[in-house]
């Protein structure tokens, strides 16, 4: 077995563990387990995604979170809002599509926590059961907010990427700043800080090879967000390896020289950006359908900080080894949280508050002592290693034939 050999064995262990972990695992916090697993992959969409931006184009943005937002706010409302009736309901604001009616119900703030509002419920209590409503497909919403990621994602690209790169990452911050001021601020339609709730991503429950589901099992939402997962790292790597990621890393290191050798830079860099984009709204719309509820405190800077932080400590240049990073530094975080007390001196420590001071420390200590990360030089060693053996056997060879001349 050769070294280049060695990451694509262990990348086939990894893939393998984790098809076969939920149905090996049996302990009681089974539950907890799968949780912190599913927030791991989303953690390692945001991170992977994140590090093609800046790792291999050079963007730093900060606005990754607020495209996450975005995503689970679009299909949120989608799914809050609009609904299908075979009846026109004469109260509600309503359109005929064909011989169904699209009615959207009437906003009316944090005074209801459920998903059939004022002007609906009122229209089915004098339908009396005569009439079925049927809400919007989840997959349908999902869709759309990966989309309008894609669109805010494509605008902020047209409004800032053909500056530089410091532009970019200030105009990113203001842009998730605003984006949560105005989700908080507007009770009527998000509900502010009480948040807005969202069906399940089987709402009804789902039978795979004749075993039935409920919404709250998490092991459809785990294999969900695991091939979700999956598809980004493969999109992702198919445009490294391709033009496009020759392209945008020669943009990373000189954009002069790369527009002096033809390169439509501004193109590049917007295409990136709506494609990472895209792929944190799609985690954002999954992940907010999983938890059932969405709220601004999603979007604060700390969450954004977090990804970042993944991305250095796990290595910024590699997209594999930022989504291995994110899940196992995801888990570490989770387990932390367990206080314990000091023997002897009969101290408690509380990990709620030291587990992010140990998160911080170690983060310093990788921009110091590994500024690539720490899983990403493994890889290269494996993947690259080889190539410092060969040139000092070539550098060997040519000096041994310069003294024999």
């Amino acid at each position: 077995m050769s070294k280049q050999q060695v990451p694509l064995i262990v990348g086939v262990i990894i893939i393998s563990f984790l098809m076969i972990f939920p149905f090996v695992y049996t302990a009681n916090n089974y539950p907890y387990v799968m949780h912190i697993m599913i927030a791991g992959f989303f953690y390692a969409i945001l991170t992977s995604s994140w590090s093609m931006l800046a790792g291999y184009g050079g963007q730093f943005s900060f606005g990754h979170m607020g495209f996450t937002g975005i995503g689970a706010y679009t299909t949120a409302l989608f799914c809050h809002y609009i609904y299908l009736s075979p009846e026109a309901t004469n109260i509600c604001t309503e359109f005929s599509v064909g011989s169904q009616y699209l009615v959207i119900v009437n906003p009316i703030g944090i005074t209801s926590s459920t998903l059939v509002q004022d002007c609906l419920r009122e229209a089915m209590s004098i339908w009396d059961g005569s009439v079925k409503v049927t809400p919007m497909p989840v997959w349908l919403g999902i869709i759309l907010g990966i989309a309008m990621g894609g669109l805010f994602g494509l605008l902020i690209g047209l409004l800032v990427l053909p500056l530089r790169a410091a532009y970019l990452a200030l105009f990113t911050l203001g842009f998730t700043e605003i984006l949560r001021a105005v989700i908080s601020s507007e009770l009527d339609i998000t509900r502010g800080q009480a948040g807005l709730e969202l069906p399940k991503l089987f709402e009804n429950g789902i039978t795979i090879f004749g075993r039935h589901f409920d919404k709250t099992d998490p092991l459809p939402p785990y294999f969900v967000m695991l091939f979700l997962l999956f598809f980004c790292l493969g999109v992702l790597y198919w445009l490294a390896q391709s033009k496009f990621g020759l392209f945008i890393r020669a943009l990373r290191e000189d954009q002069d020289a790369a527009a002096a050798l033809g390169v439509n830079t501004t193109k590049y860099k917007i295409m990136l950006f709506v494609i990472t984009s895209m792929m944190a709204a799609a985690a954002g719309a999954f992940f907010a359908h999983y938890i059932g509820i969405i709220s601004p405190n999603n979007l604060m800077i700390l969450q954004m900080s977090l990804v970042v932080s993944m991305a250095v400590i796990a290595g910024i240049e590699n997209i594999f080894a930022a989504a291995i990073g994110a899940i196992i530094i995801e888990f570490t975080l989770e387990t932390l949280r367990t206080s314990f007390d000091v023997p002897l001196i009969g101290v408690e420590v509380d990990m709620t508050v030291w587990r992010l001071v140990i998160f911080g420390a170690l983060l310093m200590i990788t921009l110091r002592l590994s500024r690539n990360g720490i899983i990403a030089p493994i890889i290269n060693y494996f993947l690259r290693g080889h190539v410092a053996d060969e040139t000092v056997a070539k550098r060997k060879v040519s000096d041994s034939s310069e003294e024999s001349a």
